[in-house]
């Protein structure tokens, strides 16, 4: 297969999620930060629909995925990663020179419903919800991916979360590769593993979770955490120690708003973006040197509108503009980034006329 690799293009890409044929939807992202629809891409996968993946949370038909990187982009840009939880599979995409996502594999999960995917390097680990007819036994599963983004299961990669049935809600590898944190949201636990040479992991050590449903997390530089508390409405920081336990910085920081359920920061770590699903808002944190302070509020749609409901998030490579996937709709909100943090709304970008319900993941390039 002939490799393309991607010039400098902007792009934003969400996922469907359809039960049908689970799609990826890309957006081309001009120099002002705007989309215009590009295109939809099966992944040859199925997703749930508005399904839960579970009955830990309401079947609302928003966030049926309950976790944050389902849609993952490589570190270097050049694959995206989808997963397929009706079908049990992940797929891998090759990003062209013009943005445009070239399907190259589709492989088992190793498990049942994955839900959150991340890579580093040619490392691949996706997290298995599992389902009724498994007991919803729960793990993670590891992949070597070749520089064409073909997918190989690394043997003995696989490992259970905290406890058999611990739901992960996000599976997201340290800065530098050697640690896999998944944060578990019905067992309120941070599982931290070692990433072995070859590949494997190590047994978690779990951490508590400050608050109740821990479900979104990002990794600072420093070695700070953050992670959003959907129970608890509320945003935790944690310093990352060597031998993977955490040491709460500030725990549990409310924003006055429902299921605080994804987070990204600026470019420059000075600020995080906190959406609350339910309620329909973005809260920014302030950060200093991991403590946190809740800033400002703003919705996700405009106020005339029918309220979005903001799920994944990202923000430009260059740091000026934020974008949030409104899961009740399935439109993107394109926010600029003000020197102080302040987001201002500039677009909400439709893929198609009629609002869908389901969709989940979002990535930038």
């Amino acid at each position: 297969m002939q490799t393309h690799f991607r010039a400098n293009v902007s792009m934003v890409y969400i996922m469907t999620n359809n039960e049908a044929m689970n799609q990826v939807i890309a957006f081309f992202r001009d120099m002002n930060g705007m989309l215009t629809y590009m295109g939809s891409y099966p992944t040859y996968g199925r997703g749930t629909g508005t399904k839960e993946v579970s009955t830990a949370t309401t079947n609302d038909g928003v966030d049926p995925l309950t976790s944050q990187g389902a849609l993952t982009l490589s570190r270097d840009g050049r694959f995206l990663l989808a997963v397929n939880a009706g079908s049990h599979s992940v797929s891998s995409f090759m990003i062209t020179n013009i943005g445009e996502p070239v399907l190259v594999d589709v492989k088992p999960s190793g498990g049942a419903q994955p839900n959150t995917v991340d890579v580093f390097g040619n490392l691949v680990y996706v997290a298995n919800v599992g389902n009724a007819a498994n007991h919803f036994t729960s793990n993670v599963t590891g992949f070597r991916m070749d520089h064409n983004g073909r997918l190989t299961p690394i043997p003995g990669s696989t490992r259970s979360l905290s406890t058999f049935k611990a739901q992960p809600a996000q599976l997201l590898f340290t800065r530098n590769g050697r640690k896999l944190l998944v944060t578990e949201l019905t067992s309120n636990s941070l599982s931290v593993y070692d990433v072995n040479p070859n590949g494997t992991l190590t047994e978690p050590i779990v951490n508590p979770s400050y608050g109740k449903g821990p479900l979104g997390a990002c990794f600072l530089s420093a070695g700070v955490l953050l992670v959003t508390e959907a129970d608890s409405n509320a945003l935790s920081s944690y310093f990352m120690n060597n031998n993977g336990t955490l040491r709460v910085i500030s725990g549990s920081v409310m924003n006055g708003y429902k299921t605080a359920c994804w987070v990204v920061t600026t470019k420059d770590e000075r600020f995080a973006y906190v959406t609350n699903t339910l309620s329909g808002t973005i809260s920014t944190y302030g950060i200093d040197h991991g403590a946190l302070s809740v800033v400002r509020h703003i919705t996700s749609t405009p106020g005339d509108t029918v309220p979005g409901l903001p799920m994944d998030v990202g923000v430009s490579k260059d740091g000026r503009h934020f974008y949030t996937l409104n899961g009740n709709q399935g439109t993107v909100s394109v926010f600029s980034i003000q020197r102080d943090g302040i987001l201002v709304r500039m677009q909400v970008a439709a893929w198609t006329a009629f609002p869908y319900l389901g969709s989940q993941g979002l990535a930038i390039l």
